[in-house]
């Protein structure tokens, strides 16, 4: 007879998260209008929003509904002098959770010069990319300065 039985040792249960996600209002901004209708209207929410007074660069996304009103605004990122972190998913996060239709990019120019820099143009190539298989579109990139702004869509660097 022989006498190696197994001994059953006790299943370890893993533990897994359940998780749940949602966005927290953590103020607001008193603003003539919620509607994006231009370039110029998301100049005027940034210089609200004191953005082309900052000593460093600031990325916003402003996400939208389907009629363009402004259903979420959040700093994606604050960076140095000439350069602010971004990534797509950061963006998409943000959109989703405020189930917009469309967002719009934008951030200041410390230095105030409102030329797009080539890693500006390139962050939004990637957004674009991303937007298409999101179903989320990217309707503009918004440059901001003291004095003015410039639009990627305006400027035909969009397509």
């Amino acid at each position: 007879m022989q006498l190696s039985q197994e001994i059953e040792k006790p299943i370890r249960m893993k533990r897994l998260n359940v998780v749940s996600l949602k966005m927290v209002r953590e103020r607001t901004l008193p603003y003539h209008s919620n509607i994006i209708r231009s370039p110029q209207d998301i100049y005027s929410l940034a210089k609200e929003m004191l953005l082309p007074d900052e000593d460093r660069e600031h990325c916003v996304v402003l996400a939208l509904s389907t009629k363009n009103h402004v259903t979420a605004i959040h700093t994606l990122s604050i960076g140095n002098l000439n350069s602010s972190l971004v990534h797509p998913r950061e963006v998409f996060k943000v959109c989703i959770l405020a189930n917009a239709a469309s967002f719009v990019i934008m951030h200041n120019h410390p230095s105030n010069d409102p030329t797009f820099s080539p890693e500006d143009i390139q962050l939004t190539q990637r957004l674009m990319k991303a937007a298409d298989v999101i179903g989320i579109e990217c309707l503009d990139h918004v440059v901001v300065t003291q004095d003015t702004y410039r639009s990627m869509k305006e400027q035909g660097l969009m397509n």
